[in-house]
């Protein structure tokens, strides 16, 4: 009989520790990015997260009819654009573990999607700091932490020529 419990015991724990490590997994991946505020939601996201996914996937949701956004945290990936007005594109530069110090945009809608616009500043580590527009933005070790504020009319950004720029429209005063 001891013989037997004594193969048993290692099965048991085995068993035990694969489905405790199943169970962290699925809290992790399970983990709320999201929460309501009086003024809209905050976002805190983890390593891995495709940060423009996150709200465009929020305002979605939520059925945001426009915001705007601020936040700070550290990026895996940063990928800012300088928009070239002569060729009408944007001209990427991608930076790796930066920390960022600053993010703002804006949530409106573009064809019955929701349209981000964002830019920001990071810097390195060896304090040197760059900005601009974001076209991409991964989180890095640790968070991001993303304030949201809720404005109550829906805002629609549309491309307009010559610039073949997405410009957000405003609605007039009457």
């Amino acid at each position: 009989m001891k013989t037997k419990i004594k193969r048993i015991i290692p099965g048991i724990f085995f068993c035990l520790a694969f489905n405790l490590s199943q169970a962290q997994q699925s809290n992790d991946t399970q983990k709320c990015r999201y929460t309501k505020t009086n003024y809209g939601y905050l976002m805190v996201l983890r390593e891995g997260d495709n940060v423009l996914s996150q709200i465009e996937n929020l305002a979605k949701e939520q059925k945001i009819p426009s915001a705007n956004f601020t936040g700070i945290g550290f990026a895996q990936d940063a990928t800012f654009g300088f928009y070239d007005f002569g060729e009408k594109k944007f001209h990427p530069k991608t930076f790796n573990k930066v920390e960022m110090g600053s993010i703002t945009g804006s949530i409106a809608w573009s064809e019955n999607k929701s349209s981000i616009h964002m830019h920001g500043v990071a810097t390195d580590d060896k304090f040197d700091a760059y900005g601009g527009h974001i076209l991409a933005l991964k989180v890095g070790t640790g968070s991001m932490e993303i304030y949201i504020t809720v404005n109550d009319e829906k805002l629609e950004r549309k491309i307009e020529q010559p610039l073949n720029a997405n410009v957000l429209q405003l609605p007039c005063l009457k």
